[in-house]
């Protein structure tokens, strides 16, 4: 293809790499803008590019996570078919039980020293728990049928 003097290879736009596509599409444009605006667009077609290169490469080290969630939790049966779930954890000290519905609002809280929480309340969907014990805290999806 041929625009204003200039030659353009359409054929080297390789659809395996993004990098490869990224830079083929950045020298196409520098070739298709005026020469006055020329350094701007390239800075930010660059910008753009390395920005969504380092976003897409964010790691976490697995090894140095901070681990707040307590230890041996299990909150069944789930789906919840009866007015009674069972929440247990390895310590089963005395848990703060908090429920939310789907917008977040707060619709059942109870601190238990047993393992069944009552949710004869809570009408049939989907709920979000969260359990705290001793200062940890563990947040699970919930389904009542």
């Amino acid at each position: 293809m041929k625009y204003k003097g200039y030659f353009i290879d359409l054929h080297k736009i390789s659809f395996h790499n993004i990098f490869s596509v990224s830079v083929t599409l950045l020298s196409t444009f520098v070739v298709l803008i005026p020469n006055q605006y020329k350094m701007k667009k390239i800075y930010l077609m660059l910008f753009m590019v390395v920005s969504v290169g380092l976003y897409a490469q964010d790691t976490i080290d697995i090894n140095n996570l901070d681990n707040d969630e307590i230890t041996g939790f299990k909150l069944y049966p789930n789906p919840a078919i009866a007015d009674v779930v069972y929440v247990t954890t390895q310590q089963n000290s005395l848990k703060e039980i908090r429920v939310y519905d789907v917008f977040g609002e707060l619709v059942l809280t109870d601190k238990l020293s047993a393992k069944a929480l009552n949710i004869s309340r809570l009408s049939p969907g989907v709920y979000v728990v969260q359990v705290t014990e001793n200062n940890k805290s563990i947040t699970r999806k919930l389904v009542v049928k």
